[in-house]
């Protein structure tokens, strides 16, 4: 474990926040230890469990957004009064689905139980991901015992054999779907379903907030749509937020990147409170 004080927070003031690094939460037989990163806030702070993206075959618990990189996301989480956990997973090379959502619920586990030695609120616990970590996130908040207050969910695929219809690779072997499952979507309907948040869904679901760009070409907006209307037939309160122009990972030279931030924490803020 390592301990550090944090970069200067956006804005040029120093916020002298903590971030302890490299705590292991999990060893899985066979597998490489999986780590966690904790920004912490003011004791008594709700916690948000951070899923990185990466198509399920890259992506560092480091990086909150690519395109976010010099905005210090990580840093504004904390200063709304959040404490951080941002957690590693296996990787599509290293295990096939369900392995990344077991681990994520291992974290959640962790985190659980050590509560009272980083001082997070772990009765108020918001999943957040972003793409591939997005599907991840959303998985484990539908999971019965998942015991989180919200999940956000930014551009995650929700519908695999779906998803593989919209991009004609349904029953592509090279697909980052068919790399994660073990097999295309297409050729699988049973497992490509399991990994769908959207066939997942039941009345006792925690609150989601989706937000997706309409120019994604990686993972169609209409993959959140799906959720959305999945968890609205269900009774489910969701929000769905639409973007124009932004592509995937918030691209685009107009996407109020911070603005996307700021709404998701007060989604946050609102199933903590």
């Amino acid at each position: 474990m390592t301990t550090e004080s944090a970069p200067a927070a956006a804005g040029g003031s120093d916020d002298g926040r903590t971030v302890l690094r490299d705590l292991v939460f999990a060893e899985p037989v066979g597998f490489r230890p999986l780590s966690l990163d904790l920004h912490l806030a003011p004791v008594g702070s709700p916690l948000i469990v951070f899923v990185h993206g990466g198509g399920w075959r890259i992506g560092s618990r480091r990086m909150f957004c690519p395109t976010m990189a010099d905005d210090d996301p990580f840093g504004r989480i904390v200063a709304a009064g959040f404490t951080v956990a941002s957690v590693d997973y296996r990787l599509s090379a290293e295990a096939n689905s369900p392995a990344q959502q077991d681990d994520v619920a291992a974290a959640l586990a962790w985190l659980a139980e050590r509560a009272h030695e980083f001082g997070a609120d772990t009765s108020r616990i918001v999943l957040w991901g972003e793409s591939a970590g997005g599907t991840l996130a959303a998985l484990v908040g539908l999971r019965p015992d998942a015991g989180v207050r919200g999940v956000i969910d930014w551009y995650g695929p929700s519908e695999l054999v779906a998803m593989g219809e919209q991009l004609g690779n349904v029953h592509g072997p090279a697909s980052r779907e068919a790399e994660w499952l073990g097999v295309p979507a297409g050729d699988d309907a049973a497992r490509a379903r399991a990994a769908s948040p959207a066939l997942q869904v039941h009345a006792d679901a925690p609150p989601f907030h989706l937000a997706h760009g309409l120019a994604d070409s990686a993972v169609p907006p209409e993959q959140s749509e799906l959720l959305a209307g999945a968890l609205a037939a269900a009774g489910v309160p969701v929000e769905l937020e639409l973007v124009p122009g932004a592509g995937h990972m918030w691209q685009g030279e107009d996407v109020d990147r911070l603005g996307l931030l700021d709404r998701a924490l007060a989604f946050a803020r609102r199933v903590t409170s």
